[in-house]
């Protein structure tokens, strides 16, 4: 690929566009082709709105069911996208071969992998795929890298906290990097061994080695597995009888995985005073005083008697969280209800009035790295602070698209 040729980008589950924004932060090289966003149920479709009052003419934005349309992805040279964590396990149904579930999205990125082989796939999952189903640990993912050997694909993952490497949210989300056979990346893996004795490639040479450093050394040596894929056919044998423990970071290689739990060489994580907004802020975020017993409840220690459904008495119990949420550090994991009157949602104690409010939606906008008013098109308020609930780290998609330049 020229050095200056466009990179041609196709983003799946594009919400309001978290993918695109990074991408397009790091190199206008980075041309979306198309793109999809659908929300199951949802009548007002707010983030595909978002996404195209954003975009503007050139969104390219699908609103259908991606199963429905994937005819209509055209080439491209890099897929992305963040899908959710469900059930990845396969059957062999006689005449038709192997399938999937229904209305798992992996398959659907399956398929386009299928059709198109692009030169790279960058996904972006919760930290408990490398850990589901509980039953038989490991099989979900390892159903995943066994579809992208079989394409032709080498893999790299990493459990990334997006506030050990400089941003303002203690976000755990594992991201997946493939790169084709036919790629420099692959060829350079090649040259490395990739066995319980060498760690290079994760902690210095690879892809997330140069975007988000690590120590050189695992501190605990016992966190390192190693499995061969090649000993199952296909995922049919994977569904059935594959189990293994995968830690936060990874590499495949022509079947062969090697994983280790690695300890990140971050940087300091940006305050949650960073994103506070400066200026006079509505009474309806602040809390009241009648409000302030139900919130210390919510977010102090506490023990419930409970009965299951099957009439099993026990006790739940869950510890304090910080209340108000401190501003010297960085915030906690959003979550899509952060809007609401949650035991999750962030308290902060205003730096003007002192009293306790609520984060904003612009807030929420900055603590995810979008700019400030990404989401005022006209949506709900509540719906605002969902889909920040549910969107990438933006900061972190920029030092990946930094990276995959540096690899071409």
């Amino acid at each position: 690929m020229a050095a200056d040729a466009p990179i041609r980008v196709v983003e799946l589950f594009a919400g309001v566009g978290g993918f695109r924004v990074g991408l397009e932060r790091s190199s206008s090289r980075f041309q979306t082709v198309w793109a999809n966003q659908w929300e199951p149920g949802q009548a007002g479709q707010w983030a595909y709105k978002c996404y195209t009052r954003n975009f503007g003419e050139k969104s390219f934005c699908s609103n259908e069911d991606i199963a429905t349309v994937i005819d209509q992805v055209p080439k491209h040279d890099l897929l992305v996208g963040g899908f959710p964590c469900q059930d990845y396990s396969v059957a062999s149904t006689g005449a038709k071969g192997i399938e999937g579930k229904k209305g798992v999205l992996w398959w659907s990125i399956h398929r386009i992998i299928q059709r198109h082989h692009p030169k790279y796939v960058l996904l972006e999952n919760v930290d408990r795929l490398l850990k589901s189903p509980t039953a038989q640990r490991g099989r979900d993912f390892g159903i995943i890298l066994k579809c992208l050997q079989e394409e032709g694909y080498g893999v790299e993952w990493r459990v990334i906290n997006a506030a050990e490497y400089g941003c303002v949210q203690r976000r755990r989300r594992t991201f997946i990097f493939a790169f084709k056979n036919t790629t420099k990346q692959y060829k350079r893996l090649l040259k490395d061994s990739i066995s319980k004795s060498d760690l290079n490639w994760l902690v210095e040479k690879g892809f997330f080695a140069s975007a988000f450093p690590l120590e050189k050394e695992i501190a605990d040596k016992t966190k390192i597995t190693y499995t061969d894929l090649n000993e199952f056919k296909d995922t049919v044998e994977v569904t059935k009888r594959f189990k293994t423990t995968f830690y936060n970071s990874g590499v495949m290689l022509d079947g062969h995985v090697f994983s280790a739990e690695t300890t990140p060489h971050g940087e300091p994580a940006q305050k949650l005073s960073s994103i506070v907004v400066d200026g006079d802020i509505d009474d309806k975020y602040f809390l009241s005083s009648e409000e302030l017993p139900k919130w210390e409840y919510m977010k102090g220690a506490k023990t419930i008697d409970r009965v299951s459904k099957t009439g099993f008495a026990y006790k739940f119990s869950e510890g304090p969280i910080a209340f108000p949420d401190p501003l010297d550090r960085p915030g906690r994991t959003m979550l899509t209800s952060e809007g609401t009157k949650n035991r999750s949602s962030h308290v902060i104690e205003d730096p003007h009035t002192k009293k306790l409010r609520r984060l904003m939606p612009e807030e929420c906008e900055r603590m995810n790295g979008f700019d400030t008013g990404w989401t005022d098109t006209g949506m709900p308020e509540r719906q605002r602070y969902f889909i920040m609930g549910n969107a990438l780290v933006v900061p972190l998609i920029t030092r990946m698209g930094n990276q995959l330049l540096n690899i071409l």
